[in-house]
């Protein structure tokens, strides 16, 4: 967004002192001609920038100038990494520090820069979780929050889907990762991946959780989604399907289909879809009922049929 990128100008000047447009926009990631609008957009709204031009020329804030952009608390901080889930950092516990440092950014803004900050704001909102996601409650979040923050070992009360089902952990917290309207806990030993709102008690103690120093979050994520999506679709059904049921797919399915799909002459498409599981495949291919047709493999083909012949005599 322009507005962000105005204020990394101005703090990138101010903690580096002179740089070119040509640098400004490797930083930024942008053109060199934004860097040019933006740059005047700053002069318009009254901040004392010039620019030097020659070999050593480049952009600088006036002598002494600084920005009002201080005096943020920790947690304040904290919450501006959340500046794009209001609704995150309030289950965190961050709502009202979150709305201290909106106040205090917004503050520090020039009055124009402000004004157009103000009707972004009323023109954007983010609701990450999907149509049908219930909101189940994760009454324990800010307690794992902090100590995610503080370095704490947890000891939980644990609820999982295999016997049996309650488990006493002590858990060396990681980090925490909102996934489709869901807060997932990382955390040792392993690591391995806890739902938040699965946890049926909890304490936070005193001792002080070994957590390598070279662990990566974002890192250790995208690996367990890959692995996770590796392991998903290790079966494939042949199947024909007409072109309701070819709408009706979605996910892996759907690109299988339009990538080796072929056309037959009473307009159904041939197919080699990916599948979960026997399980999972019979209850998803039967759901679309007339409109797909298992060709293979012979086992699936025989318990969807089965099934028919199940719900034809009851409802006869």
């Amino acid at each position: 967004m322009k507005s962000s990128r105005l204020l990394t100008i101005l703090l990138l000047l101010q903690t580096r002192g002179r740089m070119t447009a040509a640098q400004l926009a490797e930083e930024l990631e942008v053109s060199v001609r934004t860097v040019y609008r933006d740059v005047e957009a700053l002069h318009t709204a009254g901040v004392p920038l010039y620019g030097d031009a020659g070999h050593r020329g480049g952009y600088r804030l006036l002598a002494g100038h600084r920005s009002r952009l201080t005096g943020l608390y920790a947690r304040e901080a904290e919450a501006l990494v959340l500046a794009g889930l209001p609704a995150a950092a309030d289950e965190l516990g961050l709502g009202g520090h979150f709305a201290d440092a909106q106040l205090k950014l917004r503050a520090a803004l020039p009055a124009p820069l402000r004004e157009h900050v103000d009707r972004l704001r009323g023109r954007f909102h983010i609701d990450a979780p999907g149509w049908y996601a219930e909101d189940t409650g994760t009454p324990f979040l800010p307690q794992v929050a902090d100590a995610v923050r503080d370095g704490r070992v947890l000891a939980v009360r644990y609820r999982r889907w295999k016997e049996p089902t309650d488990v006493d952990r002590r858990l060396a917290p990681y980090g925490l990762v909102l996934k489709a309207g869901r807060w997932y806990l990382v955390a040792g030993p392993g690591p391995r991946t806890y739902r938040v709102d699965q946890i049926l008690d909890l304490t936070v103690t005193d001792e002080d959780a070994d957590i390598p120093e070279d662990f990566d979050l974002a890192a250790h994520w995208r690996a367990t989604q890959a692995d996770f999506h590796a392991r998903l679709h290790q079966g494939e059904a042949v199947v024909r399907i007409s072109p309701r049921g070819a709408a009706a797919l979605t996910g892996a399915a759907a690109r299988a289909l339009a990538e080796n799909g072929t056309p037959e002459p009473d307009g159904w498409t041939r197919a080699t879809l990916p599948v979960e599981g026997p399980d999972h495949a019979h209850a998803t291919l039967l759901a679309l009922g007339a409109e797909v047709e298992v060709l293979a493999p012979e086992e699936l083909r025989d318990r969807i049929a089965a099934t028919v012949r199940t719900l034809a005599a009851r409802y006869a």
